[in-house]
């Protein structure tokens, strides 16, 4: 089976090259462009006849729940996975109603992301090889199609806020061997050197960044920030 063509629609470029990385990593998928407007998803929809869209909720111009809708429509084949800070139920209703594969509440991690889109590989992979179905197999196939929330994120404690968390993340997953220090990520993304220590201290306490202690030359050694490896280094 050839690689499935992704088209990303998401209107804030560091996250969408964030999923891009997430996309290349897993494997059996292209990223075959990145929209940043609904009218700009709409254009390349037409032109590169994508398999899947990872589209966010909540544009300037436009909805994606709207054009999830038209993809109905227009464009039966292209399925769609929504990626979004949308905590709404009635989001939820809305993207089930207009078929959507999957669900995931922004931030989202990789584990999350790589779930999604290994389920939706295995999806097409059963429905390219296969004439008829047993109940046992159709019974699999809706389950798969059927969209779920993102896990854990219900999980973000009171004081912690999505969009802040993933824009860390996002540093982060940009270079992952990176290393900072709470000042320069508040630097970074406009939050005070506290702000930014508190998001980057639940981080850690969620196992998704790793401690490195700088003790340069003199006094107390700076805290700093990495990803967390595979292997819990």
């Amino acid at each position: 089976m050839n690689n499935l063509e992704v088209l990303i629609v998401e209107d804030n470029i560091k996250i969408s090259r964030t999923h891009q990385a997430f996309v290349d990593k897993i494997g059996g998928f292209t990223v075959t462009g990145i929209a940043t407007t609904i009218a700009e998803a709409k254009l390349l929809t037409e032109t590169l006849e994508p398999d899947l869209i990872l589209l966010d909720i909540y544009f300037s111009e436009s909805n994606g729940i709207e054009f999830l809708k038209e993809l109905r429509t227009s464009h039966q084949q292209t399925d769609v996975i929504l990626i979004t800070a949308a905590r709404e139920v009635e989001m939820l209703h809305s993207a089930l109603q207009g078929g959507a594969f999957d669900y995931m509440i922004k931030p989202v991690f990789f584990e999350r992301f790589q779930e999604s889109l290994t389920n939706y590989r295995n999806y097409r992979t059963q429905l390219a090889t296969t004439d008829t179905l047993t109940q046992a197999e159709a019974d699999r196939l809706f389950r798969k199609a059927a969209p779920a929330v993102a896990m854990g994120s219900d999980d973000v404690p009171k004081g912690i806020d999505t969009v802040t968390l993933n824009s860390i993340m996002a540093v982060f997953q940009e270079d992952s061997g990176r290393i900072m220090s709470a000042t320069e990520m508040g630097n970074t993304i406009g939050v005070s050197r506290t702000t930014a220590r508190k998001y980057l201290e639940y981080l850690i306490s969620e196992g998704l960044l790793a401690i490195q202690l700088d003790y340069g030359t003199k006094g107390r050694p700076e805290r700093k920030y990495r990803l967390q490896h595979g292997d819990g280094q």
